[in-house]
């Protein structure tokens, strides 16, 4: 079952587990689709895999099996960048 993680790893803007702005690889690194499109080219900069979108999980199952709060970042420079830029905008 998919952890679905509550950030980008790159921006560590939130994504809502019912979001369709998601994307993640066959490990489940996540992105939002802004930096999976125009800075990481869909491309899993920790695998080389594609980037393609979450699938969302029911309403009503994420009462049953919630989504994960564990919070994932990555250490990219490019990235470390992007998570500056949004704390100080």
């Amino acid at each position: 079952m998919l952890s679905l993680r509550p950030n980008c790893e790159c921006c560590d803007r939130d994504l809502a587990p019912d979001s369709p702005d998601v994307r993640i690889c066959t490990f489940e690194c996540t992105w939002c689709r802004d930096c999976a499109e125009n800075l990481l080219g869909n491309a899993c900069p920790n695998c080389g895999g594609n980037l393609v979108q979450r699938p969302v999980r029911p309403a009503h199952l994420l009462q049953k099996y919630p989504a994960s709060t564990e919070r994932v970042l990555s250490s990219l420079p490019q990235c470390q960048d992007r998570r500056q830029a949004r704390r100080t905008a």
